[in-house]
């Protein structure tokens, strides 16, 4: 079920389905994400679905996983990595994980307790040692790290959140889900001065973005 085939399988899928970075591919294959998720649900790690991960939450659909980091690193091509990238909504560390190989150093913040320690765990059996994490409310971002070259966001908000385009450096981008509900759409905002250009990139369903902290 963690075989080199499976892996692969997985990454000739998201080929296919128009995933073209190589670099994203090569780090789709290599993440073990079978470490990520329950036990139980091991057998599943490298299908191209979201998984439940408990208290309401998710690990993201690889092929989405693969997208948002293609979007962000989208004009780092030739080697070059982003300085400093904010990601809202650690939750299990596995976009955590991806997105580390493209980053000097990932900020990430996780608003439940449980899953915090969990992603903390994770990283640190991978020895990825490129990511801060902090037990925080992610509508505010981490205002004392910021500006940041990239923001990604792993549940939705209704609209873009005002604070996070603020954290961004001009040149940054921030790739989330946009929506209700049934309703949302992956969106790219790239700063241009105190303009922000927009892409709409394609429909997804994520977890609501939620204010607040749980212990």
């Amino acid at each position: 079920m963690t075989s080199a085939r499976t892996r692969e399988r997985l990454v000739e899928r998201l080929r296919l389905n128009g995933i073209a970075n190589t670099e994203v591919l090569d780090r789709i294959r290599d993440v073990p994400r079978h470490i990520f998720v329950d036990e139980a649900l091991a057998s599943r790690a490298y299908e191209d679905t979201a998984l439940p991960l408990g208290r309401g939450q998710t690990i993201s659909q690889p092929y989405v996983v693969a997208a948002m980091t293609e979007e962000l690193v989208r004009d780092e091509g030739d080697g070059r990595t982003l300085g400093k990238v904010l990601e809202i909504g650690t939750g299990c560390g596995y976009q955590t994980a991806v997105l580390a190989a493209f980053v000097r150093h990932v900020f990430s913040v996780e608003r439940i307790q449980s899953l915090f320690r969990r992603a903390q765990g994770n990283l640190q059996s991978l020895g990825i040692s490129n990511v801060s994490l902090r037990h925080a409310d992610g509508w505010h971002g981490w205002r004392s790290q910021a500006p940041f070259d990239g923001i990604l966001v792993t549940a939705a908000p209704e609209t873009v959140p005002e604070e996070l385009l603020e954290q961004l450096e001009d040149g940054g981008r921030l790739v989330l889900p946009v929506g209700a509900p049934g309703g949302q759409s992956l969106v790219s905002m790239t700063r241009r001065g105190t303009q922000f250009e927009r892409r709409e990139l394609l429909r997804v369903s994520f977890v609501p973005l939620v204010k607040g902290i749980e212990t």
